[in-house]
C-alpha cells in the first residue's frame, strides 16, 4: 500500500496529544505502513490501519514500539493499564508504553533499514519519548535517547475479540520494536498518567508480574504476553539478566523479525482472520510457580466456577473457614526436636523455598511428626532440584550434557556440601539450585538411614529421567507400558522412598519398606491424574505423556494436537471425550491398590500426609471425566472443595466415603452420556471400575452418610426448638451437635481403623523430647 488516507502534519509542526481526543488520534495520526520485511511503503490513518474488515482481515501492517522501563535498584518493571476509554484493547495491562511512530513528525520518527541494522532506531526512540510524555507525563529530559536499548522486532497480529467480541472491527497488525530503558531509582521519574490513556500504573517484580498474569480477572495485551513469554521471563531472559541486557549486545537481534500468530481467542475479528504464519505460538514460560497457572490474554484459560457458584456450596465455605481459622493444619517445624537437630537458618531457607515451589505439598509435609518431617521435606526438595534439571530444555548445550548432570547428581549434590548450580530452571526452582548447599546442610543432619533411602531413590530417578531425555515426547509416550514406566520413574519411586522413610522413622511397621508394588501404584495414581489434566500445557511444551496406543484410536488426524480443536465441531469433541474418558478409566484401575496402601498405615499424621493427595486426585478425575474443557485450558477443582477434602480426610472412613462419592459421580456422568446417545468405547470398563470402588468403600460411605444425617437431624431439631421457644429441645439438640463435632475435631472420638497419633506410637513419649538419636547438628 502506497497511498495515505490521512493528513500528516506539515514537517515541523508540533503534535499535541493533550488537545486531541481518541477519535482525533484515529483520524489524524498517520502510521507507517510496511511490507513483511519492515520496509516503509506508505502511510495510513490510525483508524484505517486498525480496522479488521473482510477486505483487510488483519488490518494494515504498520510499525509500532513497546517500551519497558525498569528500576535498577529494585529490578521492578513499570506496567500501565490502558484506559477504559481506549478504542482498541481497552483496560488491559501492558508494558510501560506501546504506541506508533508517525509520519511527518519533528524530530522524524521513520527509521530506515540501516538504522535497524546498526541498532540506533532514533525514529522509534523519538516516538517513545513523545508518547511517554503524553501517556505517563514523563518529561523528555528524564528520558535521554542514548539510554534506550533496542533489542529486536516482532511481527504479530491480534483481533480485539476479548473487548469487542468475535466479530471485532478492531485489532493490531504490527512490526513492533522492543525498547528497554532503566533508571537508577523510580523516584527519579515524574509519572502522571493521562486519564484518557492510562487507568493505572504499577511497579512489579518478576514474581508479582507472574501472579498478576495468573489472575484470570486481569487482562493483558497480546503483544505484551508474546514479548514476556518469548524473551523477558524465559531462561536467561532479558529481565533476569537486566544489567547484561543493557550494557552488552548479547540479547540484541537486529536481523530477525520474529513472527507470531495470536492465541486462539484473538483469531477472527471482522474479517474472520485465521493463522497467518501457520501455527499458534506455543511458548508459555512463567516465573514463580512452575505449575504454569493459566489465565489472561495469550495464556491458557483457567476453567473455574464463578464466585457465586462457589459460594453456593455452603459446606465448602464452612470447610474453608474451619481450615483457615478454626482447625488449620499444624506445622511441627517449631518443635524442640527440629530446633535442636538442624541448622536453623538453612532449615528456614528449605521451608521458605518449599512453599514457593509447592504450596500444596508444603502444608501436608509440615503436619508430619517432627522426627520425620524434615526427612520428607528434604527428600521432596532434592527430587524437585533433580526435576528442575530434567525439565530445563534450554540450559544445556546438548542432551548428552544434561544426561551427564543427571547421572552425576547423587555423587555431586548429595556428596559435596558446597555444590550448587546456576543458570538452570526458572525463578524459585533456579534459586533452589543456586542455594542447594543449604539443602545439603540439612540433608547431612538427617539420620544415616534416611540419607541412604534418599540417595538411592535420587540415583534411580536420575537414571530414569536420563532414559527419557533423548526421546521425542512431542506426541506422547509410545504405549501404556511406556506411560507406566515414565510415571514409575517420576512418581512411583517417590512412593517407594516415602514408604521406606516411614519405616525408618519407626512410625510405621518395617514391612512398609517392602510394599514396593502398592507404593508404586499410589505414585502412579497421582502422576496419571496430573498428566491427564495437563494435556494442553504439555502439548504446547512439546513434552507430552498421553500414550499413543490410547489417543491414536481417537485422533482422526493421527496428531496429538487434534484434541486441542475439541470445540471446533461435534465429531472432534466426541472423539476427544472418548479419549479422556479412556485415560480416566485407566487411572481408576489404580484405586484398589491406593486404598490397600492407606489401610496399612497406623500413624494418623502419616495417613493424612498420604491420603490427602489421593482424595484430591479422585476429585480431579471426576472433574476431568467427560469434560472437553481439558482441551482448551486448565481444569481445577474448587478451592472450597479442596478444604472440605482436607477436613474430611482423617481416617479410612472419610477416605472411603470420598472415593465412593466421586466414583458415583463419574458413573452418573457416564450413564447420562450414554442416555444422551454418546457411544463411549470405554463405558463398560468405566462402570466396571466404579463398581469395584463401590464394593470397597460402600460400608464406610454408609457410615459417614448416617453420621451426616444425624447431624442434620440435630440441627433441624435445634432450629425447631429455637423457633417454637422449646429451650430444652434447642439446647439438647444443638448442644449434642456441638459436642460430637468438637470431639471429632479434637480427635477424642475413637476411629474405627485404629490410627494412632505419633506420640502414642513412640511409646507415649513426647516427640519433642524423644531424641531418636539425631546426628550432631552442622555448624
Amino acid at each position: 500500500m502506497s497511498t495515505s488516507n490521512a493528513s500528516p502534519p506539515t514537517n515541523g509542526s508540533k503534535w499535541d496529544g493533550n488537545s486531541m481526543s481518541q477519535q482525533d488520534f484515529m483520524e489524524k495520526d498517520t502510521v507507517i505502513v510496511l511490507d513483511d520485511d519492515d520496509n516503509c511503503i506508505g502511510s495510513e490513518s490510525k483508524r484505517a490501519a486498525h480496522e479488521f474488515l473482510p477486505s483487510q482481515p488483519r488490518g494494515v501492517l504498520h510499525r509500532a514500539f513497546s517500551v519497558f522501563i525498569f528500576d535498577e535498584s529494585t529490578g521492578e518493571l513499570l506496567l500501565q493499564q490502558r484506559a477504559s476509554s481506549k478504542i482498541t484493547f481497552a483496560s488491559v495491562w501492558t508494558n510501560t508504553c506501546c504506541s506508533h511512530p508517525l509520519h511527518g513528525m519533528d524530530p522524524p520518527e521513520v527509521d530506515r533499514p540501516e538504522d535497524v541494522a546498526n541498532g540506533s532506531v532514533m525514529g522509534a526512540k523519538h516516538a517513545a519519548v513523545r508518547k511517554l510524555d503524553h501517556e505517563l507525563g514523563i518529561p523528555a529530559h528524564q528520558l535521554p535517547l542514548e539510554k534506550f536499548k533496542f533489542l529486536t522486532r516482532l511481527h504479530y497480529w491480534a483481533a480485539d475479540t476479548v473487548t469487542h467480541g468475535p466479530k471485532s472491527p478492531w485489532g493490531e497488525h504490527e512490526i513492533d520494536y522492543v525498547l528497554f530503558f532503566t533508571v537508577p531509582s523510580k523516584d527519579m521519574l515524574t509519572i502522571k498518567g493521562h486519564p484518557d490513556e492510562v487507568d493505572d500504573v504499577k511497579w512489579v517484580t518478576q514474581s508479582e508480574l507472574v501472579s498478576m498474569m495468573d489472575d484470570s480477572s486481569l487482562l493483558f495485551s497480546p503483544w505484551f504476553r508474546l514479548i514476556v513469554n518469548k524473551w523477558v521471563l524465559s531462561t536467561d531472559g532479558w529481565w533476569s539478566e537486566l544489567k547484561k541486557t543493557m550494557e552488552t549486545d548479547i540479547h540484541c537481534d537486529y536481523k530477525s523479525i520474529h513472527c507470531f500468530d495470536p492465541p486462539k481467542e484473538h483469531m477472527g475479528g471482522g474479517g474472520d482472520a485465521g493463522p497467518l504464519f501457520g501455527e499458534v505460538p506455543k511458548e508459555v514460560l512463567t516465573v514463580g510457580d512452575t505449575s504454569k497457572k493459566q489465565g489472561g490474554y495469550g495464556k491458557l484459560k483457567i476453567h473455574k466456577e464463578s464466585k457465586s457458584s462457589q459460594l453456593s456450596h455452603i459446606d465448602e465455605v464452612w470447610a474453608a473457614i474451619t481450615l483457615l481459622y478454626i482447625k488449620p493444619l499444624k506445622s511441627n517445624l517449631d518443635s524442640k526436636y527440629v530446633k535442636e537437630t538442624y541448622n536453623t537458618s538453612d532449615l528456614q531457607f528449605c521451608d521458605e523455598i518449599l512453599c514457593k515451589v509447592s504450596r500444596s505439598f508444603a502444608s501436608v509435609i509440615r503436619q508430619l511428626p517432627p522426627t520425620m518431617l524434615v526427612d520428607v521435606l528434604i527428600f521432596y526438595l532434592i527430587l524437585r532440584a533433580l526435576d528442575t534439571i530434567e525439565d530445563d530444555m534450554t540450559a544445556f548445550d546438548s542432551n548428552k550434557t544434561k544426561i551427564a548432570h543427571l547421572a552425576a547428581f547423587k555423587d555431586t549434590a548429595l556428596t559435596d556440601p558446597n555444590w550448587t548450580m546456576d543458570g538452570v530452571g526458572e525463578a524459585d526452582e533456579r534459586r533452589l539450585l543456586q542455594e542447594f548447599n543449604k539443602c545439603h546442610s540439612v540433608y547431612a543432619d538427617l539420620k544415616p538411614q534416611s540419607q541412604e533411602v534418599i540417595a538411592d531413590i535420587t540415583n534411580r530417578m536420575a537414571a530414569g529421567m536420563a532414559e527419557y531425555v533423548g526421546k521425542d515426547l512431542g506426541q506422547g509416550t509410545k504405549d501404556i507400558p511406556a506411560y507406566n514406566r515414565y510415571c514409575h520413574f517420576v512418581a512411583g519411586l517417590v512412593g517407594e522412598g516415602l514408604s521406606r522413610l516411614f519405616a525408618v522413622s519407626g512410625l510405621e511397621g518395617s514391612f512398609m519398606e517392602k510394599e514396593l508394588h502398592l507404593s508404586d501404584q499410589m505414585g502412579l495414581f497421582l502422576q496419571k491424574t496430573n498428566i491427564i489434566r495437563d494435556y494442553l500445557e504439555d502439548y504446547v511444551d512439546k513434552r507430552a505423556f498421553w500414550p499413543q496406543s490410547v489417543w491414536k484410536k481417537h485422533s482422526v488426524t493421527g496428531d496429538l494436537g487434534y484434541f486441542a480443536n475439541a470445540e471446533d465441531d461435534d465429531v472432534t469433541k466426541t472423539k476427544s471425550l472418548h479419549c479422556i474418558n479412556e485415560l480416566v478409566t485407566d487411572a481408576l484401575e489404580l484405586v484398589p491398590d491406593c486404598l490397600a496402601y492407606l489401610s496399612k498405615l497406623q500413624c494418623s499424621e502419616v495417613f493424612r500426609f498420604c491420603a490427602i493427595p489421593q482424595v484430591m486426585a479422585i476429585a480431579t478425575l471426576d472433574k476431568l471425566y467427560h469434560n472437553s474443557d481439558v482441551f482448551t485450558g486448565v481444569v481445577k477443582i474448587r478451592k472450597g472443595l479442596s478444604c472440605k477434602l482436607i477436613n474430611d480426610t482423617n481416617d479410612m472412613t472419610g477416605v472411603h466415603a470420598t472415593f465412593y462419592g466421586f466414583a458415583y459421580s463419574i458413573s452418573q456422568k457416564a450413564q447420562k452420556a450414554k442416555n444422551e446417545g454418546h457411544v463411549d468405547p470405554s463405558y463398560e470398563q468405566t462402570m466396571k471400575m466404579c463398581e469395584v470402588i463401590f464394593k470397597l468403600t460402600k460400608s464406610n460411605y454408609d457410615t459417614r452418610k448416617k453420621s451426616k444425617s444425624l447431624n442434620l437431624q440435630l440441627f433441624v431439631g435445634g432450629s425447631f426448638g429455637l423457633f417454637f421457644g422449646n429451650r430444652i429441645l434447642a439446647v439438647g439438640a444443638l448442644g449434642l451437635l456441638c459436642i460430637t463435632n468438637f470431639m471429632k475435631m479434637t480427635g477424642l472420638v475413637t476411629n474405627t481403623n485404629m490410627l494412632k497419633p505419633s506420640r502414642v506410637l513412640l511409646n507415649d513419649a513426647s516427640i519433642e523430647d524423644k531424641s531418636a538419636e539425631p546426628p550432631k547438628k552442622s555448624n
